[in-house]
């Protein structure tokens, strides 16, 4: 076990804030990651697990020990007939590993390539795109409970996945560590194209070309056009959540605003959050070194030396415009420390 003091996270965040954080400690196993939680206990020390800080804001210098979930290992588990059952450790990288799954022809990820973060990070808030969530995938995850070091196996059904939401986000929220996820994926290529702007983008190829590798390149292909590369452009990709309403304050909305851009949900309406954004007159705005996006009303940006505390008031600034404009409520998606 290796503990560094008043470790700069500029690193380990992608908006690149230069918070400060008292301890930190890069955790490859996890008989390594029971000896550091051992020492927070013993040290009285708050501490919170990251992957590849993709979805963290640092408002402030963290007082507690940081630590890098940094456990790899991809293996084949079981297979049927009709399915592949693939475990991927928690540090793993998650477009990596979709990657690595369709190398070795495990389909159904495809659609959530280049999605930011690790594999342990991605049942925690269910994370989708394209038409595609990772709950049709996960068959089940291994976690290791703080409070007494034991290593639990959470069902999908037990993960109680949800739009952007799961257990470990709610009643379970900090008491457990994923440190695996066993997925259920495809032996026969299905390419979901629900989403229109996929669609769009493979219009012109024949049933044939449209492949799970196509798939995964063309969502490539818009990720990279809509979002800036965090590594030039310091960002967290979406900062909130589409919020979701009622039918009937959509259809309220709509007769406003005829070009609102929404998507039935169940009994309701999930709006785009950029669009009321755009619509609150934020995308492009920049004030010093934070601002909004210009392509992408859902970015907010870091252009150089901006502190965690400018962006996050930036955020509430654009919260409460949209609720003033709207009555709407933004609720972030990114993880504010």
């Amino acid at each position: 076990m290796h503990i560094q003091e008043n470790f700069n996270l500029k690193k380990f965040n992608t908006f690149h804030i230069p918070a400060h954080a008292k301890y930190f400690s890069d955790v490859l196993s996890v008989d390594d990651l029971l000896e550091v939680l051992v020492f927070c206990q013993q040290h009285a020390l708050p501490f919170m697990i990251i992957g590849q800080g993709s979805n963290l804001l640092f408002k402030q210098d963290y007082p507690g020990l940081i630590i890098e979930l940094n456990i790899k290992g991809i293996e084949l588990v079981d297979e049927t007939k009709d399915h592949f059952y693939v475990k991927a450790q928690g540090g793993e990288n998650w477009h990596d590993f979709v990657q690595f799954c369709l190398q070795q022809g495990y389909y159904g990820l495809e659609n959530l390539s280049l999605i930011p973060g690790t594999v342990g990070a991605a049942p925690v808030q269910n994370i989708g795109a394209y038409g595609v969530e990772i709950s049709e995938f996960l068959f089940e995850l291994e976690a290791l409970e703080i409070s007494t070091g034991k290593r639990l196996t959470f069902s999908k059904h037990d993960c109680q996945l949800s739009y952007r939401q799961s257990i470990f986000k709610a009643e379970l929220k900090d008491r457990y560590v994923i440190t695996n996820a066993t997925f259920k994926l495809l032996k026969r290529a299905q390419p979901n194209l629900s989403y229109p702007a996929l669609r769009d983008a493979l219009k012109d190829m024949t049933e044939s070309e449209i492949t799970p590798q196509a798939v995964s390149n063309a969502v490539c292909e818009i990720r990279m056009s809509k979002l800036p590369n965090p590594i030039d452009l310091g960002n967290a990709g979406s900062f909130f959540w589409n919020p979701i309403i009622s039918s009937e304050k959509y259809l309220s909305l709509q007769k406003t605003y005829p070009d609102i851009v929404a998507y039935a949900h169940e009994s309701s309406y999930k709006i785009a959050a950029a669009w009321l954004i755009d619509k609150a007159g934020w995308k492009g705005y920049r004030k010093g070194d934070v601002g909004v996006h210009k392509e992408h009303a859902l970015v907010l940006v870091n252009y150089g030396e901006a502190s965690g505390a400018e962006l996050y008031d930036l955020s509430v600034r654009i919260q409460q415009s949209v609720q003033e404009m709207f009555n709407i409520e933004l609720q972030p998606e990114v993880r504010i420390i």
